[in-house]
C-alpha cells in the first residue's frame, strides 16, 4: 500500500468511525425524547446519516479499504464517554444535554461536508472515488446543518434563556 492509499484509508476509516459515533447520538435523542418533534428530528437525520454511511462504505470498498474495528469501537467508546459528560452535566435529558448534543451533531455534519468536498477533488486523481454525485452529498450534508442549526438555537432558548418563574 502505497503512503497515499494508507491515507485515505485512514481518512476514510476516520469519517466512517465518525459516523458510527453520530448514530450513537441520533439513536440517544431519538429514544430519549420519542414522543416529541426532537426525536421525530433525530430519527429523519438518522436515515440521511445512514444512506451517506452506505455511500462511504461503497467507497471504501473500491478502494479496497476494509473496515477497522478499532476504530469504530474507539469512535462507539468516544460517543459513550460523551454521553456520560453530558448526563453528568445535566442529569436525565435536560435542555443542557440537548443542546450539547446538537452541537456535537452539527460539528460531525460540518465534518461530513469536508469529507465529501475532499473526496471530490480527490476524486480527480483516484479512480476509485469516482462515479458518486458528490454534489448532491455536499447539498443533502448543507440542508442537514441548517435542520440540525434550528433544533439547536430552540435548544439555547431552553438551555441558556431566562429561567421560568417559579411558583
Amino acid at each position: 500500500m502505497t503512503v497515499s492509499e494508507n491515507n485515505l484509508a485512514v481518512y476514510l476509516h476516520d469519517h466512517r468511525a465518525g459516523a458510527v459515533a453520530a448514530v450513537e447520538l441520533l439513536n440517544h435523542l431519538e429514544g430519549a425524547h420519542a414522543t416529541t418533534p426532537i426525536g421525530r428530528f433525530a430519527a429523519e437525520v438518522r436515515a440521511e446519516v445512514n444512506a451517506d454511511v452506505e455511500v462511504l462504505e461503497g467507497l471504501m470498498n473500491r478502494a479496497g479499504v476494509g473496515p477497522s474495528r478499532t476504530r469504530e469501537a474507539a469512535a462507539w467508546l468516544t460517543e459513550k464517554v460523551a454521553d456520560l459528560k453530558m448526563r453528568i452535566d445535566d442529569s436525565g435529558d435536560g435542555a443542557l444535554r440537548l443542546l450539547e448534543s446538537l452541537e456535537a451533531l452539527a460539528i460531525g455534519i460540518d465534518g461530513k461536508h469536508a469529507l465529501w468536498i475532499a473526496l471530490a477533488a480527490a476524486a480527480e486523481h483516484v479512480p476509485a472515488l469516482t462515479g458518486v454525485d458528490y454534489e448532491r452529498l455536499i447539498k443533502r450534508a448543507e440542508a442537514q446543518r441548517r435542520t440540525v442549526e434550528v433544533q439547536r438555537l430552540s435548544a439555547v432558548q431552553a438551555a441558556l434563556g431566562p429561567a421560568p418563574p417559579s411558583m
